[in-house]
């Protein structure tokens, strides 16, 4: 008898008939013999339409109240799931965030998990039931609720999954697995058998959609076992494994495994800096102090003793840190702020970057030959990312991903 916790999105409880569907799923688990605990989104769309309701009435609604509108959205789902099994004769029953309880900062609309109580939850496995418990949500020490930020499901459950020490930790979707790429850039785009968890957590920081990138690193950190799975199509999925691995054959998985893209992407540049020390940490400093995340960065030293100095924000982002950054030029003497929002960023990522030379040249080659000209790059151990005018970004997918011979199966 195995401990699975399951995930299902937003997708997944879509509707009345996909909520009934899940139920039919996790009632096949607990009939093999599993116990089971179930983590559900909102139904898909919901928290958005609850976001644009609040910003109806104000276009910056305090971040707390917003919490408290935006979790009802993972009630109405964890009812609605309980129901359907108890109808099904599965015993279920349903916990918000708060009801469990998963503790949680104060950081309202992307706040962090602190630790868990799993009493309650043992005790349903226990005594045969399934608690359903809500996803992206959950309960600060004075009481209030907290959302964990956007696809902060996929962390509730694998972060439920470390603390109950389950078995396995199953993502459902709407897709059944990871991808070379998104097939709906690159339809040549293949299933993945197995990923590392190093290149799951890339490609969710560099733009992949199919998990959140702080459930990877809750994975990663706790040693959980991961699988994304499909609600609609049976099959193996994809396993996120700790370690790096060998095809059947012996011989080494492809040197990538995945091409990553993200079209939220903006960049800020701050003309005609003083070239001195301190400067990169007086222009971002004030970035950071504003809570605004950096990406790429990049700093021109011109003749005349001045620095162009750039760096890369999420478009959501760009108003913010343009209004931080024009105080900070004034202080500098700067020459002016440049600001773009036709670009995007494409990603290289695979364990075998480590041991084979030439992956970036082939990279900037293929991108040459398409005409696509690089306006900034990046580089890590395991990846490449480079940005490049948004209207190339599809073209640019493609030609990486058949350079790269990822449709063609290990």
């Amino acid at each position: 008898m195995a401990l699975l916790v399951q995930k299902y999105g937003g997708t997944s409880m879509g509707s009345v008939e996909r909520i009934e569907h899940v139920a039919s799923k996790v009632a096949a688990a607990r009939a093999r013999g599993d116990q089971v605990v179930v983590v559900v989104s909102a139904m898909s769309g919901e928290t958005d339409r609850l976001i644009k309701l609040a910003k109806a009435i104000d276009p910056r609604p305090v971040s707390r109240e917003l919490d408290q509108m935006i979790a009802t959205g993972e009630q109405v789902t964890i009812a609605m799931l309980a129901i359907a099994l108890e109808k099904m004769g599965v015993r279920a029953r349903s916990y918000t965030g708060a009801q469990v309880a998963i503790r949680t900062d104060q950081a309202y609309n992307k706040a962090r998990i602190k630790h868990i109580e799993t009493e309650r939850l043992l005790a349903d496995c226990n005594a045969g039931i399934v608690p359903v418990v809500a996803g992206f949500q959950g309960i600060d020490d004075d009481g209030n609720i907290t959302t964990l930020g956007r696809g902060g499901s996929d962390t509730t459950g694998v972060a439920l999954a470390a603390a109950l020490k389950a078995d396995e930790c199953q993502i459902y979707t709407d897709v059944d697995g990871v991808y070379t790429t998104d097939p709906r850039v690159e339809p040549k785009a293949r299933r993945l058998n197995r990923i590392t968890f190093e290149e799951m957590l890339e490609l969710a920081s560099l733009g992949s959609k199919v998990l959140q990138i702080r459930s990877v690193e809750f994975a990663g950190k706790y040693k959980v076992p991961l699988r994304v799975l499909s609600t609609f199509v049976d099959g193996p999925g994809t396993l996120i494994t700790l370690d790096e691995f060998k095809t059947e054959s012996g011989v080494e998985e492809p040197l990538i495994a995945g091409i990553a893209f993200s079209r939220d992407e903006a960049q800020l540049t701050v003309a005609g800096v003083p070239d001195r020390p301190g400067i990169a940490a007086a222009i971002l400093g004030p970035i950071g102090d504003a809570n605004i995340e950096v990406d790429m960065i990049v700093q021109n030293v011109g003749a005349d003793g001045t620095t162009d100095f750039t760096f890369t924000v999420s478009r959501g982002e760009l108003d913010r840190a343009t209004e931080v950054s024009k105080k900070v030029a004034d202080a500098l003497g700067a020459k002016g702020i440049r600001t773009a929002t036709d670009i995007c960023k494409v990603s290289l990522v695979g364990v075998g970057m480590r041991s084979h030379a030439g992956i970036a040249a082939r990279m900037f080659k293929t991108l040459a030959a398409e005409s696509i000209n690089i306006r900034m790059i990046s580089t890590s151990e395991i990846k490449i990312s480079v940005v490049i005018e948004d209207k190339y970004l599809e073209l640019a997918v493609r030609a990486l991903h058949k350079a790269f011979d990822l449709e063609v199966a290990a």
